[in-house]
């Protein structure tokens, strides 16, 4: 697998970071850069772990997990979503919020937008010809980018909206992007 077969495989795999980033950005954008680091960190640390873990499983192990994975990654996304779309249509400025920068829910979203690089990796150990090492610190490195790009653009252009309308869209996306992984495209 050449360089610029990795380099695109590892821009599909980091839109899934992007849009969540987008949603944070809308959410929160007054976080500090050490978190919006840590976030984006943890998004491309995930999304290059998952191809390992799946390139260690193996196939064995698809034939099992692949029925769950994208129910999986649709739960984890859509219970967040629906979250921040309640809180949201709610409006009450005294409740508490999705904060993402708890490290429970990034980690949560960091596993569901990178279940699709576990599958990723599991056709890797049935290759012949992959720079594991290549493809591993490409996906990371991209996933990186795209969150801090999702999240800072997303902040930008959040400055036009209200916060519990930003909250509703965020919810929307994460919604739309469980139910794009649970159909498979």
């Amino acid at each position: 697998m050449g360089f610029l077969t990795l380099f695109l495989l590892a821009v599909s795999l980091a839109m899934d970071c992007f849009a969540v980033s987008c949603s944070a950005g809308a959410l929160q954008p007054d976080l500090k850069p050490k978190n919006v680091i840590a976030f984006a960190f943890s998004f491309g640390f995930f999304q290059a772990l998952m191809p390992l873990l799946g390139w260690l499983g193996g196939e064995m192990v698809v034939s099992y997990l692949d029925r769950f994975t994208n129910w999986i990654a649709f739960g984890i996304l859509a219970f967040i979503g629906i979250k921040m779309l309640v809180e949201g249509i709610r409006h009450n400025e005294t409740e508490s919020k999705v904060d993402m920068t708890r490290l429970g829910t990034v980690l949560l979203l960091s596993v569901a937008t990178s279940i699709d690089a576990l599958a990723v990796g599991f056709s890797f150990s049935m290759m012949q010809q992959v720079r594991l090492g290549l493809a591993l610190f490409l996906i990371g490195i991209v996933s990186f980018g795209a969150s801090l790009a999702g999240y800072y653009l997303t902040r930008r252009l959040r400055k036009h909206l209200k916060a519990h309308i930003a909250e509703i869209i965020g919810g929307i996306i994460l919604v739309m992007l469980g139910i794009k992984i649970l159909l498979g495209y």
